[in-house]
């Protein structure tokens, strides 16, 4: 599997680093790059447009602030766009989650969480799981051992 990870600034590395860590560690080839929808919009434009040929599954769009750019992601193919919003302003991420999370009809981006780069690798994973047998098995695998962990504190 094939996914992109756009983030629109290099700080925003540290928050979209489990996401890459996580999605590594399925084995998932993961092709990170920077762009922003107002500083670079034709790298972004180009960018999407290989996504859209070269085998690309999932991209994932971290921003903060205006968080444009997952929704020019979307705008620009028909494959899946993961939002993810990142903290950063003085209104910590909300401003992000509601301008990724208020798209307009026909121009969907799934949304996660303010920060929730993890839930945005698992998202990828389970539209994956649909046609990756070794990523259904791993990812019930993982529910599993997350699960058993949880009930060790009833002890």
């Amino acid at each position: 599997m094939k996914v992109a990870l756009i983030m629109g600034s290099k700080s925003d590395y540290s928050k979209v680093e489990p996401a890459i860590n996580l999605l590594k560690n399925f084995d998932v080839e993961v092709n990170v790059r920077c762009f922003s929808a107002h500083r670079t919009p034709n790298e972004l434009s180009e960018f999407v447009k290989e996504c859209n040929n070269d085998g690309t599954e999932v991209i994932i769009g971290a921003a903060g602030m205006a968080a444009a750019l997952p929704g020019v992601i979307a705008s620009l193919t028909v494959l899946p766009v993961i939002g993810l919003p990142i903290s950063g302003s003085v209104l910590d991420g909300m401003d992000a989650f509601l301008s990724i999370a208020q798209m307009p009809p026909g121009i969907p981006v799934g949304t996660v969480a303010i920060n929730g780069s993890k839930n945005a690798s698992y998202l990828t994973l389970h539209i994956s799981a649909n046609k990756r047998n070794p990523i259904k098995e791993k990812l019930i695998l993982q529910r599993k051992r997350n699960s058993e962990e949880d009930l060790k504190a009833n002890v």
